[in-house]
């Protein structure tokens, strides 16, 4: 019988970590990486306990590993920096895991990150920060393969989130000039079968891959097809005059979502962020935008739970 790899999950008790634990857990000796200490509901998966600002930590949380899946995205200040701000935090953390990466010899880390915008003018401090996580987890002997992921849309996931919970708390919406960006937002299940398929294979060492959905769709649109799904007659249209600021507040205060983790989200949705080519995905499942929707809003789908001491 063929021995397992192991694979460290840094994030793993994020939406996208949670979910490739359920999926994968009988593929991989997974060592799920999280700052609170875990109590395991499945004896298969391995819970470490990891400070990634510490180096030594996160060289005694990797030993062994085979592969990393890197997930750590702040959002906000730390309390352990109280005066920087999240692209500091991020780009620490990443260094961090870079080295200790290198120090256990690991074979391939897979970070999944965001579609840049082609034009890369003026982009987002949340865009550009995740693209120097990239350059950092990258920057020493342990191949990299970032997966650059339009919105990834499922159960329990954060952004898809603010759009469920503006529907369902405002029956009009006068919806500020960004949302008239496009996007490809994809299935988390076509996102995880992207990063399984990517991790440990040599050929894509080192190039960065875009995933996204088959369907261009404006910002607007994906609240259309959620308040149609969610049986809610709501008047979405568009208005020139909505400042970022006032976007920031309107989005937070009606989706009840930390300005912390709004704020360099919504900067970030003024992009067009399209796919260049979509070559990579043709091996993949296919779901349309409306079946991703309807399984994101589906109650009966479980959302699997990270028990925290």
């Amino acid at each position: 019988m063929k021995q397992k790899k192991k694979l460290a999950i840094a994030g793993a008790s994020g939406f996208i970590g949670r979910w490739f634990i359920e999926t994968y857990k009988d593929d991989y000796h997974i060592i799920a990486l999280s700052r609170k200490k875990i109590t395991p509901s499945n004896s298969d998966i391995e819970w470490r306990t990891v400070d990634l600002f510490s180096i030594s930590s996160s060289t005694e949380a990797l030993e062994g590993v085979d592969y990393a899946l890197y997930l750590v995205h702040s959002m906000q200040p730390s309390t352990r920096l109280n005066q920087s701000n999240f692209e500091d935090t991020d780009l620490l953390l990443a260094d961090n895991f870079s080295r200790a990466a290198e120090a256990c010899s690991l074979s391939h880390i897979v970070y999944v990150g965001g579609i840049l915008p082609k034009d890369n003018l003026n982009i987002s401090k949340h865009l550009q920060s995740r693209y120097e996580v990239e350059r950092a987890l990258g920057s020493r002997q342990t191949p990299i393969t970032p997966i650059r992921a339009g919105i990834i849309i499922g159960p329990g996931g954060s952004s898809f989130n603010i759009v469920k919970k503006l529907v369902k708390n405002l029956p009009v919406m006068a919806c500020p000039s960004w949302t008239k960006s496009n996007n490809q937002p994809i299935d988390l299940r076509v996102a995880l079968d992207c990063i399984n398929y990517t991790l440990g294979n040599s050929s894509l060492y080192g190039h960065p891959i875009e995933i996204g959905g088959t369907q261009i769709v404006q910002y607007m649109d994906l609240l259309k097809l959620t308040a149609k799904e969610m049986k809610k007659k709501r008047w979405i249209f568009s208005v020139p005059f909505f400042s970022l600021g006032m976007s920031k507040l309107w989005v937070g205060l009606f989706s009840g979502s930390s300005p912390n983790f709004v704020s360099p989200l919504i900067e970030s949705l003024r992009h067009d962020m399209t796919l260049k080519d979509q070559d990579f995905l043709s091996i993949f499942p296919k779901f349309t935008l409306t079946e991703t929707i309807k399984r994101a809003l589906d109650k009966s789908v479980i959302i699997p739970k990270i028990p925290v001491v």
